[in-house]
């Protein structure tokens, strides 16, 4: 397990860490469900310094990328940015991408333990452009605030960034003493949010001043214990666990925010352009509302039935705070795709009720 830069510090606030797929990561402070309502809220502090971060350089960096995700990025103006899905010649997943055109270089983040997987996929075809791939992880943290308040926390810190107001967009700012910080828009529990790309020197100052600045405003930091929950809560699928590379980005319902049905040819553009073309996909993920009495959450995998037919499985779940209900997402196969269809649920110790509904659960 690859241990986080800012182990110690965090150390000092009485952290919990697991791993998540080679990567250490912060569980909790010690209070899930305090951190939970911060990020809802208020304002979370987040080191997501455990996820993988990319560069893209070179004089065609921006056409070469474009050939390779499904979203536009040719158009990117430097401080504007998108989401997308990173696929193969058949359109399976092997990865989505939060993509953020730079001055130089263009940044990807994307999930932990896959930046080896990632950076290969891509230069296997780097041709004759000129783009080069670099994993910047070791030399930049990730600090993330989420909530009603992360704007004003963000204020508080007085470094001079200007807060992005659009969806992916980023500035950045050039600090005597903490160096070149980037600010994005990145809402990651369907709320208000924004994370700071920070040199690693100067990520416990930057770290200790958020926390100060969040708990002022009645927020704290958060583990991914919280995060993992408001991120349910939203309806966001998170890849690895409710996507991965058995799934078409369509089947994730990635359509509106991660797929561009004009940008010309990408790896993969085919399978998209032929499943929007002559009909919908096999199955999609839901959101379900769970029996209140379940006796143990299901895990991914459970079976979901209509009647005696198996039509679909589960991929996350959690007890919502916000909901005071059990909430689950899943996919379920085209014919029995409608809201408020009544399922049963099937785990290893019970059969449940499942009622599909629409996302994101929490308005």
């Amino acid at each position: 397990m690859d241990s986080l830069p800012l182990h110690e510090f965090h150390e000092t606030f009485c952290a919990t860490f697991l791993d998540l797929n080679g990567q250490e990561v912060v569980a909790h402070y010690g209070d899930s469900s305090a951190e939970h309502f911060a990020l809802t809220q208020t304002a979370g502090v987040l080191d997501l310094s455990f996820r993988s971060r990319l560069c893209v350089l070179g004089a065609d960096r921006q056409k070469f990328l474009n050939g390779q995700v499904t979203n536009n990025v040719k158009d990117l103006k430097p401080g504007q940015g998108c989401y997308a899905a990173l696929i193969t010649a058949k359109g399976k997943m092997q990865s989505d991408l939060n993509i953020y055109c730079l001055e130089n270089e263009i940044l990807l983040d994307f999930e932990p333990g896959l930046a080896s997987a990632v950076k290969e996929r891509l230069e296997k075809y780097v041709i004759a452009e000129d783009a080069q791939l670099v994993d910047v992880a070791p030399h930049y943290a990730l600090l993330s605030i989420q909530g009603p308040k992360a704007a004003a926390v963000i204020a508080s810190l007085e470094l001079g960034l200007a807060i992005p107001e659009k969806l992916m967009s980023s500035s950045k700012v050039q600090h005597s003493m903490l160096g070149e910080i980037y600010l994005t828009n990145q809402p990651r529990t369907g709320s208000t949010g924004f994370d700071l790309f920070v040199p690693t020197h100067a990520a416990p100052a930057v770290a200790d001043k958020l926390i100060a600045a969040a708990k002022e405003l009645g927020g704290s930091p958060c583990g991914w214990q919280a995060l993992e929950l408001a991120r349910i809560e939203a309806g966001i699928p998170r890849f690895g666990t409710d996507m991965d590379e058995t799934n078409l980005p369509p089947e994730a319902g990635l359509d509106a925010r991660a797929i561009s049905y004009n940008k010309g040819c990408y790896i993969g553009q085919e399978v998209i352009a032929r499943i929007r073309t002559y009909g919908q996909v096999a199955k999609t993920l839901r959101g379900l509302r769970l029996a209140a009495d379940l006796k143990k959450l299901p895990v991914k995998g459970d079976k979901l039935f209509l009647g005696e037919k198996e039509i679909g499985f589960i991929t996350s779940a959690a007890f919502s705070p916000s909901l005071k209900a059990n909430i689950a997402l899943g996919y379920i196969r085209r014919e029995a795709n409608k809201t408020s269809t009544e399922l049963i649920l099937q785990t290893a110790d019970e059969k449940s009720a499942a009622q599909i509904v629409e996302l994101p659960f929490i308005i």
